[in-house]
């Protein structure tokens, strides 16, 4: 069934694709496109406006059914097909899961858990729901159906979760757009013509179109915060070790990699984080949990700020970026916070960054002899992107003390950043160094010179952060000129969970975003 949700979901990328292009020829914008989609009514016109924790209140009290919300996100995953942002969908079992709660009397419904009913996707890498197909965004993988539930995905069916789609990601998260060759582009809500970053591109449009409260995302070097800027969502990256990665491989990457979600609302992402964090079978080295919850309701006072502005790759920022972080900045200071520049020269830039090329590609070429020793054959040219074929070639020929010495850089860069953080409570930056991409700029198939001269603007200032295993949001405070999502990064001392999304509930109601949906959509 799933084999057939997968080409399923080609085609309806293929058939969404020519509307969008008919509409292009005849000179009909995305303005016009809303319109004809307003023209048919979708279920439950609040749905939109609901984050998670709000939408399982609802259920809780008998005032909506597990079945009307799955079947609202179902419906605008339809009508909204244009963004391509699911690839494998699991709409039958979600149904028969909604209907199986729809049947539970009020007792039952008040017993469940917090977030039973409530609507998600996983993002379509490196995590399994058994009896569902993972591609990884790869052909290669494109049949690869899941004996086992990952750790994460347990914990998000024990909080209730109703699962009911995987969600678009690039090829192997190797990009910071997402497309693909197997499913395509994903389109930004705010500009159908630019990239929803990657590689959780998936997510962040589904969120951002209203189509999911808060979807699941991966982090490997930027890919939750970079599509969180570019579509106007909140998104953190935890601390290497808080949110279970197996059981299949305990660290994604080598510890570069982190799961969590991207959110409209900052609550749901730290409920979703309470329920899900802690370690599991075989974890020996993880930050201590804390109560997200709990630090909603903190108000931080006088914290210490320093603001980097530089992008160490000498390639400049955008100018719009810039003016996003001094804002940013601004409100700080006004809510009663210190913000001062910093300098983060000490850091082996240049090094830490070809470690992880050697660090990303071997795990890449890990993954595919896995699956060709349980195909029991080679994998051909034909099946992946130009870029990462190139890598997997390349990396072949890489030494073990390549590798030890991109771990060993890494933690260089983790002592160096413990050490400002025993100056400064948080580093305010940029997200991105660049406004969000069109779409082909990022793609893995072209030559590898043109990517690499652009790739440097998307994550210089987030990959730090995953090399060094401290957590990151990215907050969504900011708009362009043109009306494109621009967020500012925070970062925290390891384990700095709570602190994050204490500031990030601050900002939140000092400066609302909930209710800023992309015109073309609303």
């Amino acid at each position: 069934m799933d084999q057939h949700d997968v080409a399923q979901g080609r085609r309806d990328f293929l058939r969404a694709g020519a509307a969008l292009g008919g509409a292009a020829a005849m000179g009909l914008g995305a303005g016009a496109a809303a319109a004809a989609r307003q023209q048919s009514s979708l279920p439950l016109p609040e749905y939109e406006r609901w984050d998670a924790t709000e939408i399982a209140r609802l259920i809780r009290r008998g005032d909506v059914k597990p079945s009307e919300v799955v079947e609202a996100a179902i419906a605008r995953a339809e009508a909204y097909s244009a963004i391509n942002a699911l690839t494998v969908p699991h709409f039958d079992l979600a149904r028969e899961q909604a209907r199986a709660l729809d049947a539970a009397g009020k007792a039952k419904r008040e017993a469940r858990p917090p977030l039973s009913g409530v609507p998600f996707a996983l993002k379509d890498l490196s995590v399994a729901m058994k009896g569902t197909v993972t591609t990884n965004g790869c052909a290669f993988f494109k049949d690869a159906v899941a004996d086992h539930d990952s750790t994460l995905v347990q914990r998000y069916k024990a909080a209730g979760m109703n699962i009911f789609a995987k969600l678009a990601t690039p090829e192997f998260g190797q990009t910071g757009t997402t497309e693909s060759r197997l499913f395509g582009a994903t389109r930004n809500p705010w500009n159908l013509e630019r990239s929803s970053g990657g590689s959780s591109g998936g997510a962040s449009a589904a969120v951002a179109a209203g189509v999911l409260p808060v979807a699941h995302a991966s982090d490997g070097g930027g890919s939750i915060r970079i599509p969180a800027s570019h579509c106007g969502l909140f998104g953190l990256k935890p601390s290497r070790g808080l949110i279970p990665m197996g059981p299949g491989a305990l660290e994604g990457w080598m510890g570069l990699s982190a799961h969590n979600v991207i959110s409209r609302s900052v609550r749901d992402t730290a409920l979703l984080m309470q329920l899900s964090q802690g370690p599991e079978a075989g974890t020996r080295a993880a930050p201590a949990t804390s109560d997200l919850m709990k630090a909603l309701g903190q108000v931080p006072k006088g914290l210490k700020i320093g603001l980097f502005e530089t992008n160490l790759f000498g390639m400049g920022v955008h100018p719009e970026c810039l003016d996003a972080v001094h804002k940013a900045a601004t409100l700080c200071a006004g809510l009663g916070h210190h913000v001062e520049p910093i300098s983060l020269q000490q850091l082996p830039f240049l090094e830490m960054f070809g470690g992880m090329g050697v660090m990303t590609g071997t795990g890449m070429l890990y993954t595919v002899r896995a699956r060709e020793k349980l195909l029991g054959r080679q994998a051909r040219e034909d099946e992946f992107e130009p870029i990462n074929w190139l890598t997997q070639q390349k990396v072949q020929k890489y030494s073990a003390e390549q590798l030890y010495a991109a771990r060993s850089v890494f933690d260089q860069a983790g002592r160096i950043f413990d050490e400002v953080f025993g100056r400064y409570d948080l580093i305010l930056s940029p997200t991105t160094a660049a406004l969000p991409p069109k779409l082909g700029e990022l793609s893995l198939d072209q030559p590898f010179d043109d990517f690499a001269k652009r790739a440097v603007l998307a994550s210089p200032f987030t990959a730090m952060f995953n090399m060094s295993g401290h957590p990151a949001m990215s907050v969504p405070l900011h708009w362009s000129v043109e009306g494109l999502p621009i967020g500012v990064q925070f970062a925290a001392p390891y384990g700095g969970e709570a602190r994050l999304i204490a500031l990030a509930a601050q900002l939140e109601k000092a400066a609302p975003w909930a209710d800023r949906r992309p015109p073309a959509l609303a």
